[in-house]
């Protein structure tokens, strides 16, 4: 950490009081006390109802946000890619589940040497060929490898069609002696961010009756899963009431970017996204204000994810909106009165979409108050491979 540019740049603000206010802008700015609340509430509702937390790192890509996880009572991280899961476990995280299939010659091997330093590493299939591939690799290293089927809800994306295809996956899996079938993930992206809460219940509960028919076809065949795991931050507390699930892979919830906050998490409307707070934001300054209506900021496509819409303003320009700008800008638009703001003005903005927008940076500078505490590495930061 100590070579990073953000280090070199900010270092010597932390614990300074009110340091916040002298980052090099855009930075990517992480509330602590948020964070932490955040994880509790999630760690608060799993444990309540005696279900496994394994959190998404696709989310924070971070070793430190992991293990602040981890202390609170997850089992563990999964991980989207091979590369997030090399990058977690070289910081000492364990318990790691690769989401997605891992098929090509070189990624195998890159496997197979992980699951030798990577205490309960598990890996998802859903072809018979990897799952053959994989024996073969786990073999020749003398080696265990577990291994999760992973089930289509529908999207096609990956996973397999049907409960007879799991089937015959498990029984796949359980004749290798190099592989332990592990159990069967079913995450159901698509309805993850349905607003409405009864919306989102009426769908979930129809594709969890669809996984119920999947596990009892399994336990049929004398292949019952011993790991039911998906699920997400928007489906949490109906994934939760519905109690087919052994573990949650919640994400996005430690910082609530728009696309959740947009969501009516609960049932009760009063509040979207909670009871989670914003955590995870974006600090930038305003860098030409000539136009009336409008002020430039220093934050344009390199400082946000541009799938989940333009960011929120939080503070600094009241009553405003953003507009993409260029690369590097922005514009706050707004009555002349709110924009007309002094050049070096902050202005805070919420993240549209995490996961992707995490990616565009180094460090996390997070914060207590308006006081910088410490500079997080964004370990798995790239990691696609």
């Amino acid at each position: 950490m100590s070579e990073s540019a953000d280090w070199k740049l900010h270092g010597h603000l932390i614990g300074r009081q009110g340091s916040r206010r002298s980052l090099n802008t855009p930075a990517l700015v992480l509330d602590l006390e948020a964070l932490d609340a955040n994880i509790a509430t999630m760690a608060g509702h799993a444990a309540e109802a005696g279900v496994n937390l394994r959190p998404h790192a696709k989310t924070h890509k971070s070793v430190d946000i992991a293990k602040r996880q981890i202390a609170a009572g997850a089992v563990g991280q999964c991980c989207a890619k091979l590369g997030e899961a090399e990058a977690l476990a070289d910081g000492g995280v364990s318990g790691i589940l690769i989401t997605s299939p891992v098929v090509s010659a070189p990624a195998v091997e890159r496997l197979v040497a992980l699951n030798a330093r990577c205490e309960g590493l598990m890996v998802t299939a859903d072809h018979p060929d990897a799952v053959d591939a994989l024996a073969r690799a786990a073999q020749a290293a003398g080696q265990t490898l577990s291994v999760v089927v992973d089930v289509d809800p529908g999207l096609r994306r990956t996973g397999v069609a049907s409960a007879a295809d799991a089937v015959a996956l498990a029984m796949r899996i359980q004749g290798h002696s190099a592989l332990r079938y592990a159990g069967v993930q079913f995450y159901c992206g698509s309805q993850q961010h349905i607003e409405s809460f009864a919306e989102r219940r009426a769908a979930i509960e129809e594709r969890t009756a669809y996984l119920r028919s999947v596990l009892d076809a399994l336990a049929q065949a004398g292949a019952p899963a011993p790991l039911v795991t998906g699920g997400g931050t928007g489906t949490h507390r109906i994934d939760l009431e519905l109690g087919v699930f052994t573990e949650l892979q919640v994400g996005s919830y430690v910082f609530m970017d728009r696309q959740y906050l947009d969501c009516d998490l609960t049932g009760a409307d009063a509040e979207r996204g909670a009871p989670y707070r914003t955590s995870l934001m974006v600090d930038a300054r305003v860098v030409s204000a000539n136009a009336p209506g409008l002020a430039t900021v220093d934050a344009g496509f390199k400082a946000f994810a541009t799938d989940g819409g333009p960011p929120p303003i939080l503070s600094g320009a009241d009553g405003a909106r953003y507009a993409f700008m260029g690369d590097e800008h922005g514009a706050v638009i707004g009555p002349e009165r709110t924009t007309r703001l002094p050049l070096d003005s902050l202005v805070t903005f919420a993240v549209p979409h995490c996961d992707p927008t995490v990616n565009l940076y180094d460090s996390y500078h997070v914060v207590r108050d308006d006081t910088l505490v410490d500079i997080w590495p964004i370990t798995a930061r790239g990691r696609s491979r």
